[in-house]
């Protein structure tokens, strides 16, 4: 399991200086792309390379309690499976020890020329299997 500290800033929030919703898939997706990074597999890399692009296909959140303005937060990642074009991943957001958001995230990987579903380069499944 990957983490990752995030914390809240004005711009984050509403109003009433409460995280606005779908700024919790923004956390998620930084920690997505630091933990790609962190198994040497940078996401500008993967497009230069491959060609390779990774989308959101379905996004599951369970927002439990809210984060505010100036929160610590800690965002992981972890996979639950890892195939040739598709990958599933849980990720959850605490404030502290709290729980506050929960989430099953389904990526597929694209080609960006053709947004057709294209395989992952093996040396990078084999890194995001190693997590499962």
């Amino acid at each position: 399991m990957f983490e990752k500290a995030i914390r809240v800033y004005y711009e984050d929030t509403d109003a009433g200086g409460v995280v606005y919703h779908s700024n919790y898939l923004n956390f998620m997706e930084r920690c997505r792309c630091d933990w790609l990074d962190s198994l040497g597999h940078n996401i500008a890399n993967i497009h230069d390379n491959t060609g390779i692009i990774f989308v959101v296909r379905e996004a599951t959140l369970k927002y439990d309690l809210p984060a505010r303005l100036f929160d610590q937060l800690t965002v992981t990642v972890r996979p639950l499976q890892v195939g040739k074009v598709k990958l599933l991943l849980e990720q959850k957001i605490y404030n502290q020890e709290q729980l506050i958001c929960q989430a099953t995230i389904k990526l597929a990987t694209l080609h960006h020329s053709s947004f057709k579903l294209s395989a992952m380069p093996d040396s990078l499944r084999v890194a995001l299997a190693a997590d499962v």
